[in-house]
């Protein structure tokens, strides 16, 4: 679909969107909001079911895995996506590669900009997100800040070329907000995975949908004490931050091993609370 001449995505018809497929890593897959033992829902999920309201034949398809890079996403998931013939999809990937020691921004978002490409020619309507600044809730993260921002310009201006509806996550005022992330500190809480599947929603410009997610929430009721904030980064470096270099330095996934939630498309119910 072609964008405006402003760069503003077209809106789409009612009953436009008939199948949906995801592609990404762990965020989209849904970590942080739910579990393994009673099932991952997160932000793509509440996205398909935002659809579903004004496209009651909607059938989604979640191809995501935890764990994989911008290169991975495309090698693994691209060429099943245009197998099940989207006419809506979502790309969100690169955080994983960011979190490398060495990684080139120009060359990941080669990788989202070539299936920003393929599935805009294929005829879907596709939308991606901006990356928040991780060092706002991981401090240790200070030196990939950078690398976020650069990504992010580099992400505005692959998807303005090919008229990819961009939520711009990045800029929400509450990214530091606490609420808004899981215990790892790396995927969404409920109410994260909440948060970007209103963006996603409306920056496809869904009906319904608004700029109401965009709003801070009300602040903590509770300044957090120097000794609390001290036990909490004690409790998070050994509880997630330590796993997570082992992996790196054994050169593993948190992947590894797993294949997509929802390879197929299936038929997606309404919203649920």
């Amino acid at each position: 679909m072609k964008p405006q001449e402003n760069g503003v995505p077209e809106p789409v018809p009612s009953g436009k969107y008939l199948r949906y497929v995801a592609l990404g890593d762990s965020q989209t897959e849904g970590v942080g909001d739910g579990d393994d033992v009673v099932g991952l829902r997160g932000w793509a999920d509440r996205l398909a079911e935002h659809l579903a309201v004004d496209n009651p034949d909607l059938q989604y398809a979640n191809l995501a895995v935890r764990g994989r890079r911008a290169g991975e996403v495309r090698s693994e998931q691209l060429g099943p996506a245009l197998a099940l013939r989207p006419d809506v999809a979502t790309v969100v990937a690169g955080v994983n590669d960011l979190l490398r020691l060495r990684v080139e921004p120009a060359a990941v978002v080669g990788h989202l900009e070539a299936m920003f490409a393929a599935l805009t020619d294929s005829g879907a309507r596709v939308a991606t997100v901006t990356f928040p600044d991780l060092t706002r809730i991981i401090p240790l993260a200070r030196p990939v800040r950078s690398r976020i921002l650069d990504i992010n310009d580099r992400i505005r201006a692959a998807a303005s070329r090919h008229g990819v509806a961009v939520a711009e996550i990045a800029r929400h005022p509450s990214v530091a907000d606490r609420r808004f992330w899981s215990e790892d500190r790396l995927h969404c809480s409920p109410l994260g995975h909440q948060l970007i599947a209103a963006a996603v929603a409306h920056a496809l410009q869904v009906p319904g949908s608004d700029d109401s997610w965009n709003e801070s929430p009300p602040p903590l009721p509770v300044p957090l004490s120097t000794h609390w904030r001290a036990t909490t980064e004690l409790r998070w470096a050994t509880t997630f931050l330590g796993p997570w270099l082992g992996r790196r330095l054994r050169g593993q996934s948190s992947g590894d091993q797993r294949t997509a939630k929802h390879p197929q498309l299936h038929r997606i119910e309404g919203p649920r609370s």
